[in-house]
Parts: C-alpha cells; structure tokens; sequence
C-alpha cells in the first residue's frame, strides 16, 4: 500500500483548485456551504476560478495551484473543483518531490484519474477517487451517499460495498485482493506508453467513463490488453459508464467487457456507483482492496493515517 495522507480534523483548511477545464463559478460557490457543513475551511486557488476557454487557466496557472496548495502549511487537504480536460498537461511538469515531502489528502475523479496515476506512482502517496465541488458538491443532484463518503477523510473507516447501493453483476467470480488504482479509462489510455501508466499486475482494477459507444469501449480496453495492462490482475472493478442509458447499449458494453475481461482468472464485477454519477462511491486509490465476485461485494481499507 502507498503512503497515507493524515486525516482531516474539523476546523482544517482545504485548497480548491481547478487543474483541468473550467468550472460553473456559481456551482463553485454553492459548494463552499458543504465545506462549511463538513467543518472545513475552504482556501481558493488563486486561479481555480480562471477560463481561458477549454481550460481553467494557462498551464502554468493550474500548475502552479497544485505546487501552491501542496507547499502552504496551513492547507491540510485539497479538493479538486472539477474535470473535464487538462490535467496531462500539467503530469511532466509537477514536483513530486514536494508532494512526497508535504503528503495531504488528494480529492477528485474523471480527468483528475491521470493526477492520481502520477500522485501514487511518483509521490507514492494514496489519493481519493471521489465527487468534487463544482461538478457534483454543488449541484441539487448531490445525493446523501456522497456526501458521506467524505467522512472517510476525517476518521480511518473500512469502507465495504455491496448490492445494498446498487444493482451489481458478476462477469467473473472468485476473490482477489490487491492495491486498488485506476479510473477513468479514457484519461488511463491517454497516458499509456507514457512513463506515467499506472502498474497493474497484482492490483484491483477500476474502470469508469461517460461513454456509451461499446465501439469506444472496446478500443480502449484492446489497447490495455495490447499494453498487457490486462495481465496479471488481482480483480476488475467496473464503474459507471453514465450514458449507457439504452438496454441496446447496455447490452452491448456488458458483452465488451465479458469478451475482455470473462477469462483473466480474477474475480470482476460491473455496476459500482463509482466515477459520474449519484451516489458517486468514492475509494482512495493506493489502499487494498478485496473483490468477491461471488457474493458481489467490495472491501477497501482505509486510505488515511
């Protein structure tokens, strides 16, 4: 397991920054009365707000957010506003010298996946897949579950997911147990052949993505499985996959990730609320994990001190 980030006691402050594209300012706002409620301290980035058109500011301003909001000692943890693009912009260019050495917790999901593939590889630090401040906090589509899963940050708690939440169904069963990592598949695929793709052998799994082209899908995890990023898994844990709405769809994407996934050996289980959507599940990637695909269910230790 990667190292953990100390846990948040109320009166902490947490930076809010925007590392990827733009986010609803008014959104951004509304979400500082769920700070409050947590018992926080919001700090604003000094360009989280920024919109330069399809990103929240010059790389150099996003950037240097993230070094700030890592540096300052009087942030004890950091929120991500929101996703969309931008943050491989940033991964070749980040101090992770300065996160090893200033480890707080780390929060966020979809183009945040590629921050918590170099965080944990580089800073070897546990980072949280999980709803952020714009894009969900400040929404009247934050559901009650979410929000909950913020508690994870303030006292060490074993977090266990079962058919309780959410429909679930198993393609694989068995029981695996490894360091979870992982998220959205589309940003995953964008950065392999990269010194920054995440190490898989022996580690759970987790995919999650917007899309519902099972075409799309299917490309992508070939090119996981080209990249022998398939190989040696401990388990697969399939998130959402929001717009597979139509049972056609639906359809299609199970029989994609039965063709890819069916014969690895390891337990797999799709139908997580976990990545976009409510309730959005949030995990901190770097714990262990136990995948049972066979009473369907998953278990991930605690991701603070």
């Amino acid at each position: 397991m990667l190292n953990q980030p100390k846990r948040l006691k109320k009166g902490d402050t947490v930076g809010i920054i925007s590392t990827s594209s733009p986010v609803d300012r008014e959104a951004l706002r509304r979400s500082l009365t769920f700070v409050e409620e947590l018992g926080l301290q919001a700090k604003m980035g000094k360009y989280a707000e920024r919109d330069t058109g399809y990103l929240a500011g010059r790389d150099e301003e996003r950037l240097a957010d993230l070094h700030d909001m890592f540096e300052d000692p009087e942030v004890d943890g950091i929120f991500c506003s929101g996703g969309g693009y931008g943050a491989a912009r940033l991964i070749d260019r980040i101090d992770y010298g300065l996160i090893r050495e200033n480890p707080k917790v780390f929060w966020g999901y979809s183009d945040i996946s590629i921050l918590h593939a170099a965080i944990g590889k580089y800073a070897e630090l546990v980072t949280f897949h999980g709803p952020m401040l714009a894009s969900d906090a400040g929404t009247d589509k934050f559901s009650e579950l979410s929000a909950k899963m913020f508690r994870q940050l303030f006292e060490p708690m074993e977090l266990y997911y079962s058919e309780g939440i959410a429909p679930l169904e198993t393609i694989a069963g068995g029981i695996g147990q490894g360091e979870l990592t992982g998220g959205n598949l589309t940003r995953l695929c964008s950065i392999i052949g990269t010194k920054f793709e995440p190490e898989t052998t022996g580690k759970v799994l987790l995919i999650e993505d917007i899309s519902d082209d099972p075409q799309r899908a299917d490309s992508q995890l070939n090119q996981l499985r080209l990249a022998r990023k398939l190989e040696d898994l401990a388990g697969v844990i399939i998130g959402d996959f929001k717009k597979a709405d139509g049972p056609d769809n639906k359809g299609r994407l199970s029989d994609v990730f039965r063709h890819y996934f069916s014969s690895l050996g390891v337990p797999v289980v799709s139908g997580f609320r976990i990545g976009h959507c409510e309730p959005n599940f949030a995990v901190p990637l770097g714990s262990d994990a136990r995948l049972d695909g066979d009473t369907k269910t998953l278990t991930v230790l605690p991701g603070i001190e």
